[in-house]
């Protein structure tokens, strides 16, 4: 079975989808539609796709499926959109910025049954699910405290920052998702401070660039997330699971994985510069995970719900912040 798919937006994630999509044996890119012409041009020469008008994708026979990589505010209308139209639904995240209006937007996806799964690659790391197995294998016990480290390279632009829902449903909502993967359990309390130390300007808007967060289960476990807008020695992503009977980690990644040492001691190469890099293979098995869904008709994941709890914890997250306490989820 090959499925056809239909690209919604052209923009940085839109092309790194584009280019999972048409390493996949079982998918075939036929049509991108973007608000800017130049870039749906672009996409259309490198991947060899037509251009197309969201409404032309949205009545075509010839495309099964659709990647949502448009403005964070869109994803609502274009899912709801699309599963009225009888087409499998992958998303960015978030879904929207706010709880009730992504609640709505699952009951329209519940009353056609559209397939919609939400974009939380890292689930799909191969190092990241290997930990993954190592809890479900038993090798570290019971999980008892989970350490997640995520800290991009540099701030992105003020533009984004007023588009994108602030730090906590932008940056950190990866990192909801990934505590409940290995935690194994819903948070129940959520306790944040945030800082700007990085970038005035991001305060000025009414955001943050320096987080911490803990999460605590009904049972106890407990999950530590660290953030920053600035790393200066690349893109940092670790996580770490302590369990009862011993820890399992997952260490930065880099692009050549060597150690060379001389008389001025060890030496290894840089990190990946950001996610693009970094997670080119989570996120072609994030593409091949929702044509294997749509293929058997199991249920995708992670699922529209996926993406509500982890809105629901960034909200509880900000407010945390705001109010000066732990928030009960």
């Amino acid at each position: 079975m090959t499925v056809r798919f239909g690209l919604l937006g052209a923009g940085r994630i839109g092309k790194v989808h584009a280019k999972a999509v048409i390493s996949n044996p079982q998918a075939k890119l036929v049509a991108v539609a973007d608000a800017f012409e130049q870039a749906a041009k672009d996409l259309s020469s490198a991947y060899g796709c037509e251009i197309r008008t969201i409404e032309e994708i949205e009545k075509a026979g010839d495309i099964e499926a659709v990647i949502i990589c448009t403005p964070t505010d869109t994803h609502a209308d274009l899912i709801e959109r699309f599963a009225r139209a009888g087409k499998a639904i992958f998303c960015e995240k978030p879904i929207d910025l706010n709880v009730k209006r992504v609640e709505e937007c699952l009951a329209v996806v519940d009353e056609t049954k559209a397939t919609l799964m939400v974009g939380f690659n890292r689930r799909f790391d191969p190092h990241f699910a290997a930990v993954r197995k190592a809890i479900d294998d038993g090798a570290i016990g019971a999980v008892e405290m989970v350490t997640i480290t995520s800290r991009d390279p540099g701030a992105p632009p003020a533009e984004y920052i007023t588009r994108s829902g602030g730090i906590f449903r932008d940056m950190t909502i990866h990192d909801f998702d990934m505590a409940r993967f290995l935690l194994g359990e819903d948070p129940v309390a959520v306790t944040a401070h945030a800082s700007v130390l990085v970038d005035k300007k991001i305060g000025e808007l009414g955001d943050y660039d320096s987080v911490s967060v803990i999460l605590s289960t009904a049972s106890g476990k407990q999950c530590v997330i660290s953030n920053s807008r600035r790393a200066t020695y690349g893109y940092d992503q670790r996580i770490e699971v302590h369990g009862s009977k011993g820890m399992v980690a997952a260490e930065n990644q880099r692009p050549v994985s060597i150690e060379v040492a001389n008389g001025s001691g060890y030496t290894r190469p840089p990190l990946h510069d950001f996610f693009m890099t970094r997670y080119t293979e989570a996120y072609a098995n994030e593409i091949a995970a929702f044509i294997d869904a749509i293929a058997t008709g199991a249920k995708a994941a992670p699922s529209g719900k996926d993406g509500l709890i982890a809105l629901a914890l960034a909200d509880a997250a900000l407010r945390s912040v705001k109010e000066g306490k732990t928030i009960t989820v």
